[in-house]
């Protein structure tokens, strides 16, 4: 034990010594500035961080491991070198200290130094925490990557400088090892061979392991290998001390070889201890925000929805794109996960192929995989490559497929050069296994995913009551609905009743429980009759409409479409109603339309069944799940009439509308008022989307283009410049507790109105307000929304007087009223040759009847969904014939039939999203998000999918959504701003080093006091020196 305990103290003694000799000169001083200034520079001028405008640490850990080189080889290259130079190593022999405590002594002071020049950069991460939302994780995982790796190249270093007493010669050896060891894994060598080979250099080298580690993710592998460098060449540096120990003494050649054998089991064991490790890649810490390296819970509760073998196959070649190279074995891992999390029901095959004709014509043929052309480099030759980057996910008879341009995003830095990340793996992966599954399970038995019972509830009134081709299609009901209940396994239960029935007693339950109204066949017809249908389930009810055809074929697709929504594995149908695309001029090189939203369009593809919704037929189709409406004008009552009655049904709702178009070209920017049609009905729901815009101070830039005289010569830039109608959103400004923007941080919304609130007609639902401004912003209703910087240098507009926050969106959720309560359906017309007057007399009469029949509205009783509008009559004729075509059987010449109701009330699970934006979700406003970040911006984009994943109680997603690498934004700065955290980063570079000084200065005054206390005690030496 006391010689365990001596060690240690002449370890740390020697540690000592070495790390207070380094701070005996102005050499470390200048080493530290030197590394100091270099990382300053890199951070703020090479890697451009502010123009970057992403919140990491990123840019000061880029070039760490060169700077680590230089670094290390300057403070290591005298350590040994010096002392055979000066002749002190034979006298460091003499003493009672082992080689490897000398080593160890001199690998820790060393190490010391590394740290403190490591912890004299906190100032830059510290900085991005403030300016924008920093995920700590990578930055603790990039220090502990610096460490481990400074550590590493230590040990090369001494070892290197125990070789020679010339401390250039021990300089430049350590640079050109430790640069060899990170030459091996990276980008530039490893994409000089195939994808095999590339791997296993990147396994070896030193530089592809420390960007594993700065992800945020710790892997017992990548810190075992550099332990294990550590080992070898610290064992190395013991040996090499012996053998100086022996130069005179060639007696012992046993004891020699002794040593040899020992040298070679440390270094064979340490190396061994790669490999065995290898297979654990599951093994590992992920200290990311969120765990974005790690399966979450929400992908294991899809994967635990398989019931049959689910096939992820990985197409990738060998020769491909060397920025895609790196990514390969990063999925690879990832997917491995997931086999592991399918337990067993998911096998992971990883192909090539172009060695492969059968796979890769399969490839082809089968799922629609094709290679893309790449550029590549060889060792002899750059060339243009076929190559294969894609991931294929295969459930049963369904399949997905994700591309390259798909699994990566990419950053392009200011000088032109590209950054490229696995853009949000487990997201990808995850949609496209749940798409599949839910598509396979659509397709397959209707009541497998059923959790409880269903009751089928039909109200139909006598067949001599029902116009045609109703009386008919009441039969199919029939016969249908036994059918579908022989095949339930007592799942479905089917209640058919006649609501006139023993004194309308039945009419008047359904009007107090759903609102069910007589329907009517037009204006003048006196007689009403039932045709209603409804699945309950628990709480859940879901409407059953009459379908667009009144026939047995569309009947039994629409009591399909409804039993499915109460499997929650199905795949969901949203209706996507934008205007009519009208181009417009040419802006900036680019075209912009009215209906230029096919990226949105993609993107709520890859979860949901997107279809095509024409509000102008006055009905919105009987499938759907959620409509979301983008962007509307002009909407006729029909239009309107579909989305208020959708509604009333208990329908979810996401609108984005303001009364503006914004028109961008020539160089100049204007907007004009473009009514949409709902203003009236959304006030009338307690909600208003007010004529005028939106200007915030914090703001995201937009890019601009600017002339400027070089040399003689006119040059047109693109530049970035604040712009106000751009708001920021970030913090608390995103309602923390709503699963549409809690997980956003941060949003940019461009040209949106404010939105005002009726509190009396809202009271009784649920409002959120999910986003607002800033408390500087203020509003303008004036179309001038281009910038003059020469009279407002600062915003480009003159600030407005009431600056306040102002609410953006909001999510309302409750029973709502029908705009067209108390009023006939817009569908209904009038027969030919009727006057106004006697339409007027028949609506009367209508009402009278309704009321003495008992039937009066009562719709705010309603404790249930309702079904969707029962309408069928478009505003163009609808006529029914036997051939299909929605045809009623009627014959030609017959009067046509027009059944339509309205519902006046909605049930409480009725929602609105409205948000007064149109154009943040456009293809031009995200083209030019992307001008101004760089990269693909999703924000926006994310912000709908969450509302939908919401508004469908499918919130699976929701929290692996948004957290892409480039995801987190600075906070908006102005150039005074940016020069104040530059300077200030500067200034704290130089007040630690100057920190250092003193403290360096107290530590020697308490070890000269310490020597001097030990000189003037009694016994002491007299005229004795301090060593």
């Amino acid at each position: 034990m006391d010689n365990a305990n001596r060690a240690d103290s002449n370890i740390l003694n020697i540690a000592t010594r070495e790390f207070a000799a380094f701070f005996a000169s102005p050499a470390a001083y200048i080493f530290l500035g030197a590394f100091l200034a270099v990382s300053l520079f890199v951070f703020f001028w090479v890697e451009t961080f502010f123009s970057r405008n992403i919140a990491d640490a990123r840019p000061l850990f880029q070039w760490m491991p060169v700077l680590l080189i230089f670094l290390v080889a300057a403070l290591t290259m005298r350590a040994w070198s010096e002392e055979r130079r000066a002749g002190t190593l034979e006298l460091l022999f003499t003493l009672p200290v082992s080689s490897l405590q000398l080593v160890l002594g001199k690998f820790l002071g060393s190490f010391a130094l590394v740290a403190v020049a490591l912890a004299l950069t906190l100032p830059l991460p510290l900085t991005v925490s403030l300016l924008g939302p920093l995920d700590w994780g990578p930055v603790l995982g990039a220090y502990l990557a610096s460490l481990l790796l400074g550590g590493a190249y230590i040990a090369i270093g001494l070892f290197i400088s125990a070789r020679t007493d010339n401390q250039i010669v021990a300089l430049i050896g350590a640079v050109a090892a430790c640069g060899l060891l990170y030459l091996l894994g990276s980008d530039t060598v490893a994409g000089l061979f195939g994808t095999q080979a590339a791997e296993v250099l990147k396994l070896i080298g030193s530089g592809s392991r420390f960007e594993s580690i700065t992800r945020g993710v710790i892997d017992p592998r990548d810190l075992y290998y550099y332990l294990s460098l550590m080992g070898i060449f610290l064992t190395l540096n013991v040996y090499t001390l012996e053998r100086l120990r022996w130069a005179t003494d060639r007696a012992d050649r046993r004891h020699h070889r002794a040593w040899g054998w020992v040298l070679g089991l440390f270094i064979a064991n340490f190396a061994a201890g790669n490999l065995w490790l290898q297979p654990l890649g599951g093994l590992r810490l992920d200290l990311t925000q969120g765990r974005v390296y790690t399966i979450s819970d929400a992908t294991r509760t899809y994967l635990g929805q398989l019931r049959e073998p689910l096939l992820i196959r990985g197409y990738f070649s060998a020769q491909t794109h060397p920025e895609l190279a790196p990514l390969v074995p990063q999925l690879r891992d990832l997917l491995k996960e997931y086999e592991v999390a399918g337990q067993g029901l998911i096998r992971v095959e990883f192909i090539d192929p172009l060695e492969s004709p059968e796979l890769e014509q399969e490839a082809g043929e089968k799922y629609g995989i094709k290679p893309v052309a790449f550029q590549t480099a060889s060792k002899y030759q750059a060339s243009v490559v076929n190559s294969y980057f894609d991931v294929l996910v295969r459930y049963g008879d369904q399949y997905e497929k994700l591309g390259f341009r798909d699994l990566i995003e990419v950053k392009v830095r200011p000088d032109g050069e590209l950054e490229v990340r696995l853009r949000n793996p487990e997201y990808d992966l995850t949609r496209t296994i749940k798409k599949a599954l839910y598509a396979y399970q659509a397709g397959g038995d209707l009541f497998a995913g059923l959790r409880q019972p269903v009751v089928f509830k039909g109200f139909v009134s006598a067949p001599s009551r029902l116009p045609q081709p109703l009386d008919t299609l009441a039969e199919d009901l029939r016969a249908l609905t036994d059918e579908l209940a022989s095949r339930s396994g007592g799942k479905l239960k089917v209640e058919i009743a006649d609501p006139d029935a023993n004194g309308g007693q039945l009419a008047q339950e359904i009007l107090e429980k759903y609102g069910f109204q007589p329907l009517a066949v037009d204006l003048l017809d006196p007689n009403h009759f039932y045709f209603y249908m409804v699945l309950e389930s628990g709480d859940q009810m879901v409407p059953v409409p009459l379908p667009e055809g009144l026939n047995k074929e569309a009947l039994k697709t629409a009591l399909e479409s409804a039993l499915k929504r109460f499997s929650p594995g199905i795949l969901r149908t949203i209706a996507l109603a934008t205007p009519a695309a009208e181009p417009m001029s040419m802006a900036m090189g680019m075209g912009m339309g009215q209906s230029d939203y096919s990226f949105l369009e993609e993107k709520l593809q890859e979860n949901a069944r997107v279809i095509k919704a024409d509000l102008e037929s006055g009905q919105v189709p009987p499938d759907t799940d959620l409509l979301l409406v983008v962007g509307p004008r002009n909407l006729s009552a029909k239009a309107v009439f579909a989305i208020d009655q959708y509604l009333m049904q208990g329908g979810a709702l996401v609108l984005a509308t303001n009364g503006y178009d914004i028109q961008l070209g020539q160089g100049a920017i204007g907007a004009t008022q473009a009514p949409s049609g709902l203003e009236d009905w959304l006030q009338y729901q307690g909600l208003e989307v007010r004529e005028a815009l939106v200007l915030d101070p914090r703001n995201t830039p937009f890019p601009i283009p600017v002339e400027r005289r070089i040399g003689g010569f006119t040059v047109q830039e693109v530049q970035a410049l604040a712009y106000p109608f751009f708001p920021d959103v970030r913090g608390d400004q995103l309602d923390p507790g709503s699963g549409i923007t809690s997980g956003l941080g941060q949003l940019t919304l461009n040209w949106v109105a404010p939105l005002a609130i009726d509190e009396a007609k809202n009271q009784g639902r649920t409002l959120t307000r999910l986003i607002r401004s800033s408390e500087e912003s203020w509003t303008s209703a004036s179309p001038q929304i281009q910038p003059d910087f020469q009279r407002y240098p600062q915003t480009g507009f003159a600030p407005g007087r009431d600056q306040q926050s102002e609410v953006l969106a909001v999510a309302v959720e409750g029973r709502f009223t029908s705009f067209f309560k108390g009023k006939p359906s817009p569908l209904l017309q009038a027969k030919e040759g009727q006057t106004a007057r006697d339409s007027t007399d028949a609506t009367e009469a209508e009402d009278a009847t309704t009321t003495e029949a008992g039937v009066a509205t009562k719709g705010a009783d309603n404790e249930k969904a309702l079904p969707r509008d029962q309408s069928l009559a478009e505003e163009d004729d609808l006529t029914m014939d036997p051939a299909g075509d929605k045809g009623t059987g009627e014959e030609p010449g017959q009067e046509q039939t027009r059944i339509s109701g309205v519902v006046e009330t909605s049930p409480p699970s009725a929602r609105i999203v409205l948000i007064g934006s149109s154009t943040f979700v456009s293809d031009t406003a995200l083209d030019l998000a992307a001008q101004a970040t760089g990269t693909r911006y999703l924000k926006p984009v994310e912000l709908m999918e969450n509302a939908v994943d919401w508004m469908l109680e499918d919130r699976g997603l929701l929290n692996l959504r948004g957290r892409g690498q480039y995801s987190r934004m600075l906070a908006p700065l102005d150039r005074e701003a940016q020069m104040f955290w530059e300077y200030l980063n500067y200034g704290l570079a130089l007040g630690g080093l100057a920190l250092v000084y003193v403290l360096d200065r107290r530590a020697r005054a308490r070890r000269r006091a310490r020597q001097e206390a030990i000189l003037a005690l009694p016994g002491s030496p007299e005229g004795g020196t301090a060593a």
